[in-house]
């Protein structure tokens, strides 16, 4: 206690660690190395497809909706703090209330009212993303395996035959998909090794190419255990699970050279799970696969593990 009797000078330290804490977090959340055009996207990379500003937009309207929330809470926190201490209204004990039954049925009815916003607009654009087209420009099935990826573009290739269709290397995959293989696709492949490198950027693993301004659908399937195909600036991925096949589609809209990863833990060697996408324009996309034709890379790799009986069962139901 103070020399006059009363209790301030505890509080003095106090009010200046507080300080220090603002300052420090002023200084964290002003000196990180994003311009004024990047802090829009909150922390997300910049969209590279024609379907990624649907996921920039719901993970912004899913910050809004984080921070009017939390402005409310904060706002009432700090309202009781301040306008109810007790050096402010000299009560020891305020009046005690039991039961508030409006106020209950808000703080019940409110949060039911903002998860069933939030599922709304997740489940419309998480339809929309997995929507396939009838018949897409192109499709790569792309084949996890520890500890990297094989691509298989399964395309109608000069100096390639086969037919895609009834390729037994690509017996795991189910027919709902073959339906859509272009005819006669003796197809191209790229198999990929943990110490392979982008001989532009020197970034390890293989290297996926893709054409600019073309739908590509991706058909997943995995060798061995489950993966996850994510391409950093197409902002989602999706399991590759052994047994089970998932697909999306994209339509690249930014040429250039792209990170992409294994994002699910799928062992020892998970964090070499690296590859690359290259978009390209479409001419140059077509060469590229000449010329895995004329290396001798013709026809595909095996595309992984079968589909379950229950997993056939189900899509005999639902198609």
């Amino acid at each position: 206690m103070s020399p006059n009797g009363s209790d301030r000078s505890p509080r003095r330290p106090m009010r200046r660690k507080l300080l220090q804490a603002l300052t420090a977090g002023l200084v964290l959340a002003t000196a990180t190395g994003c311009t004024y055009k990047d802090f829009p996207r909150l922390g997300m990379p910049t969209p590279v497809t024609e379907e990624a500003p649907r996921i920039l937009s719901l993970w912004q309207g899913s910050w809004a909706a984080a921070l009017a929330t939390g402005v409310l809470v904060w706002g009432l926190i700090l309202w009781s703090a301040f306008f109810h201490r007790r050096s402010r209204t000299k009560v020891e004990i305020p009046p005690q209330t039991r039961y508030n039954m409006p106020l209950e049925a808000l703080y019940t009815v409110v949060p039911i009212i903002i998860v069933s916003v939030l599922f709304y607009f997740t489940a419309r654009d998480e339809s929309k993303l997995l929507e396939l087209s009838p018949k897409p420009a192109h499709t790569i099935n792309v084949v996890g395996y520890q500890w990297s990826w094989g691509f298989n573009y399964i395309e109608d290739v000069p100096g390639s035959t086969g037919d895609a269709k009834t390729d037994e290397n690509l017996a795991a995959i189910p027919q709902r998909f073959k339906d859509d293989f272009p005819a006669n696709a003796g197809g191209v492949y790229e198999v990929g090794t943990p110490g392979e490198r982008n001989p532009q950027t020197n970034n390890p693993g293989p290297t996926l190419w893709l054409p600019k301004g073309e739908k590509v659908r991706f058909v997943l399937t995995s060798r061995d255990v489950i993966h996850s195909f994510w391409v950093v600036p197409f902002l989602m991925k999706q399991d590759v699970i052994p047994g089970h096949t998932n697909s999306f589609e994209v339509t690249p809209n930014q040429e250039g050279t792209f990170l992409g990863k294994c994002a699910e833990l799928c062992g020892v060697d998970h964090s070499r799970m690296l590859f690359n996408v290259k978009v390209v324009s479409p001419e140059r996309y077509q060469k590229h696969l000449e010329e895995l034709a004329k290396a001798g890379q013709t026809g595909y790799v095996p595309a992984g593990i079968e589909q379950t009986t229950h997993e056939k069962n189900r899509e005999t139901k639902t198609t």
